[in-house]
């Protein structure tokens, strides 16, 4: 659960990436991060908090160079702490190296006890780190040997982005998991996990690094290799149905009309007597316009989302029910009061979130309120790089439907079946996702295994 951003080739470049940042702030909120080159010197700042807080004019320009690489941070290996904020920088025999990674290794633990063994000395508890030693430790002749050198021994999910003081260079791992995508500025190439980036700083897009790809872009411009085989493809499927941005394009395709199409499938899998149609917000909106437009029922507004809560906040002594869910999410009385509503929203986790809001919908006048989730049943854990926490957590790996409603106290719950879930996002037949958070099949060994 990371953003990055790159660009080689713009006397903007800082300034550039921290757009490209802010544009990615949803992938993490945790800590930001940039490291610029002016073709001889590397020069970093990085901090806990969210891009515009980290980084102010001043400190942009104490960043000079044609070249940048950024990073934003949810901590999914190594905790919330400023020495795994990213890009990691270091100083080695081959000379000066940024690096800046969206994804999770699977065999990050045993990778890492093999170089301590042989006397490797880590600074951070962050995966990335196995890759500075893999860099650092090759015999490799060229930067490019020495790279791919290192990647060989990764399994997992990395779509990777390396700084050097001549050179920008991109990977995204074999299978495809997490999405990194290719634009141009003028002159300038850039590559970000998502186009929402590319947009915000009126790149234009050109398309998305493929599987196993190696990009390298220097003064003689873009070339690209394979030097890895291809093993998938095997894209996050829940990208599209939750981590993207819905501005964005992403594995080719919309993923506001992939959502809209969730919502419509849903529609008519878990049809039901209702007066409206509500949205989570802000994830669930897309899927419950299309729920509404696919019933019939009018879409109304329902809930309100605060945007200016932050990861922490001060909670009153004397208890307040639902406190957490309130500060977020207000309800609208006069859209709900004796209304059957359909409430729409993207996944049920623990179900204790889902539990608040359809308590909080009923007790602001709500008649009956009738869960619809525009995703399967998330009964096993992620470890390619979205957040999600382990099996005996998820209320779907040991509860049924009907169970998992009574404890929402929702009058009734539909999930979307996996064929209605592939279907929506453009492969009917589930072999071009991963989709191991819903289906337990994963797509590379896992530690122990």
């Amino acid at each position: 659960m990371c953003g990055v951003f790159g660009i080689f080739g713009h006397e903007e470049a800082a300034n550039l990436t921290y757009l490209g940042l802010h544009a990615l702030q949803h992938r993490g909120q945790e800590s930001a991060g940039i490291v610029a080159s002016d073709g001889q010197k590397m020069r970093a700042h990085r901090s806990m908090g969210l891009v515009a807080d980290v980084f102010t004019a001043p400190i942009i320009e104490t960043l000079p160079g044609r070249s940048a690489i950024g990073h934003v941070r949810y901590s999914t290996a190594g905790g919330s702490h400023m020495k795994n904020a990213q890009p990691l920088q270091v100083s080695f025999a081959g000379g000066q190296l940024a690096v800046a990674h969206n994804g999770n290794l699977v065999n990050f633990d045993a990778e890492r006890k093999a170089l301590e063994a042989d006397g490797a000395i880590f600074q951070s508890d962050s995966d990335t780190e196995i890759v500075i030693h893999g860099i650092a430790r090759s015999k490799a002749p060229t930067f490019e040997g020495r790279v791919v050198e290192a990647l060989k021994r990764l399994d997992g999910a990395f779509s990777m982005l390396f700084l050097t003081e001549k050179q920008l260079v991109a990977f995204r791992d074999p299978i495809g998991f997490r999405p990194l995508v290719l634009g141009r500025v003028k002159n300038a190439y850039a590559i970000a996990s998502e186009t929402t980036a590319l947009d915000l700083i009126e790149a234009e897009y050109l398309r998305e690094i493929e599987p196993g790809e190696l990009v390298i872009i220097d003064e003689q411009g873009l070339r690209s290799s394979f030097p890895l085989a291809k093993k998938g493809p095997g894209r996050c499927i829940f990208e599209l149905v939750y981590f993207a941005r819905p501005d964005s394009t992403l594995f080719g395709q919309s993923v506001f009309e992939v959502r809209k199409r969730l919502g419509q499938r849903l529609a008519k899998e878990h049809p039901v007597e209702a007066d409206l149609v509500i949205a989570v917000p802000d994830s669930g909106v897309p899927a419950a316009v299309g729920y509404a437009k696919e019933s019939g029922l009018p879409y109304d507004v329902g809930l309100i989302r605060s945007h200016y809560v932050g990861r922490t906040f001060i909670e009153p002594q004397q208890s307040i029910r639902h406190f957490g869910v309130k500060l977020k999410l207000a309800p609208v009385r006069s859209t709900l009061e004796g209304k059957r509503v359909v409430v729409v929203d993207d996944s049920i986790v623990r179900g204790t979130t889902s539990r608040k809001i359809v308590k909080m919908l009923k007790a602001s006048g709500a008649k009956e309120v009738h869960l619809r989730i525009s995703s399967p049943p998330t009964q096993w854990p992620c470890f390619y790089g979205i957040d999600t926490p382990s099996r005996q957590e998820l209320i779907a790996a040991s509860h049924s439907v009907e169970e998992i409603a009574r404890y929402v106290t929702a009058d009734s719950l539909g999930y979307l079946s996996m064929e209605g879930l592939t279907w929506a996002a453009g492969d009917p037949e589930g072999r071009s996702y991963c989709a191991a958070c819903f289906s337990g099949h994963y797509l590379t060994k896992l530690n122990g295994q």
